[in-house]
């Protein structure tokens, strides 16, 4: 996820051909290399949900506190905090289990003049500890998770947030009323269709991410983070089906 996406980024055309077998979706060297064109012809909203991420980081970033971006991808998360926090001694970790993506995130952070420290970890975001943290972003990577595993990890995080400390939590949404489910993929597909993925193409990366990428509702999260014990939280961004929570210990 580079910080700004721009018609010279490689063109996604990973779907474009017909393949006699889809596999599960991942994260290897082809889909980092055409990344910042597949979420930003795939997202609605994308670039002002990093615009905003930054924004957000800005206002609740403390002192001395390390930053968690969880998921990184590329670091566009990442790079918009690193250029809006003010306390230059706050320092991000940007984390992914993708080493063709955690490799160019590096050189995309390497790249920025911030002051502000940044590390690049190629892990499983379920394997880190969290110290002292005051902003943490997870940026449709939840929903890469198991169900059953989501909760823990926000246990996880949970507890490593400082008091006044935030979550970020960005995700793909399903809805429970038929009329507004058929309505918001009605109107993802007309998005997809306006970014120029064909039919196939949207058929075939469908197949690709339906064993891996498993939405919820927004009420499922909300009450997720309620058990979790989060004193707040609110929905901040929505376009579509995709959507953005800010939750505050």
């Amino acid at each position: 996820m580079k910080q700004a996406m721009s018609n010279k980024d490689p063109q996604d055309a990973i779907y474009a051909k017909s393949h006699d077998q889809i596999v599960d979706f991942e994260f290897n060297d082809g889909v980092a290399r055409v990344f910042p064109d597949m979420i930003r012809r795939s997202v609605p909203g994308y670039g002002t949900l990093i615009t905003m991420i930054g924004l957000l980081a800005e206002q609740y970033a403390q002192p001395n506190s390390n930053i968690y971006d969880l998921g990184c991808s590329l670091g566009a998360a990442s790079l918009s905090m690193r250029r809006r926090i003010q306390h230059h001694d706050c320092r991000i970790i940007a984390v992914d289990n993708s080493e063709a993506m955690t490799e160019r995130c590096r050189n995309n952070i390497a790249e920025d003049i911030s002051p502000i420290e940044a590390e690049v970890v190629c892990s499983d975001i379920r394997d880190i500890n969290f110290e002292r943290a005051s902003v943490v972003v997870l940026n449709f990577t939840l929903q890469f998770l198991p169900p059953e595993e989501r909760q823990a990890l926000l246990n996880k995080i949970y507890a490593g947030l400082l008091p006044g400390g935030v979550l970020l939590l960005s995700e793909k949404l399903v809805f429970t009323n038929p009329d507004e489910s058929a309505l918001q993929d009605k109107l993802h597909l007309a998005f997809k269709k306006a970014n120029g993925y064909s039919d196939l193409e949207i058929s075939q990366k469908r197949t690709a991410l339906e064993n891996i990428l498993i939405p919820e509702t927004l009420k499922q999260h909300h009450d997720r983070l309620k058990r979790v014990g989060f004193q707040q939280s609110h929905t901040w961004f929505q376009c579509f089906n995709f959507a953005s929570i800010l939750a505050l210990k």
